[in-house]
């Protein structure tokens, strides 16, 4: 059992390790066009299933909250935290439309759409890109090895590995560093 805890955390710090070093200049540019989104009066909405629904939640507390220093609340939404639009959606129409009806509603021009799907093929996540293209969002896909998102994404974040495991904690990894590289661009005063 301890050789099973050791190897895991290997692996773990191997998957993380190797997705940035060869993503550190897609990483700066997600960064700078997040930083240049919510100071030009923008939003993020993020949005995925499952671990990622989660993952959605935690990373838009980051920004409505605060990450690592003391300022104000920058915009940022989870799509996968009102149980009544998403349970009304799906009952009234399909499941699949869950994040798409609300980047209709709620999603403008130049915001940044964030999905979340670790196989790349969530079908919801691959609408609401969709509908994001329509209306002239920036989409991030953040997944696995590939899947529909990478061609609706403006920025692919594609993790190369076969583990789901490995690939939702390197997720949560990018995800943190964007926080801070944020932070960093829209307020360096605090660092």
């Amino acid at each position: 059992m301890e050789k099973i805890i050791k190897d895991i955390l290997e692996d773990s710090i191997k998957v993380k390790e190797k997705y940035i070093s060869e993503n550190i200049d897609l990483i700066l540019k997600g960064a700078e066009m997040m930083a240049q989104c919510i100071a030009s009066g923008h939003k993020i909405l993020i949005f995925g299933n499952g671990g990622s629904a989660a993952d959605a939640q935690h990373i838009a507390a980051e920004f409505v909250n605060r990450f690592r220093i003391e300022r104000h609340p920058l915009p940022s939404i989870a799509l996968t935290t009102d149980t009544s639009i998403i349970t009304s959606i799906g009952n009234d129409y399909h499941f699949d439309e869950i994040f798409s009806k609300q980047i209709f509603a709620l999603g403008q021009k130049d915001d940044i759409a964030i999905g979340i799907s670790t196989s790349g093929n969530s079908p919801n996540v691959v609408k609401a890109f969709e509908v994001a293209k329509e209306k002239g969002l920036i989409n991030f896909g953040v997944g696995g090895r590939g899947g529909k998102i990478v061609g609706l994404s403006d920025i692919a974040f594609s993790v190369q590995s076969d583990v789901t495991a490995r690939i939702q904690e390197t997720h949560i990894t990018l995800m943190h560093i964007l926080c801070d590289l944020v932070d960093r661009k829209l307020f360096p005063e605090s660092f």
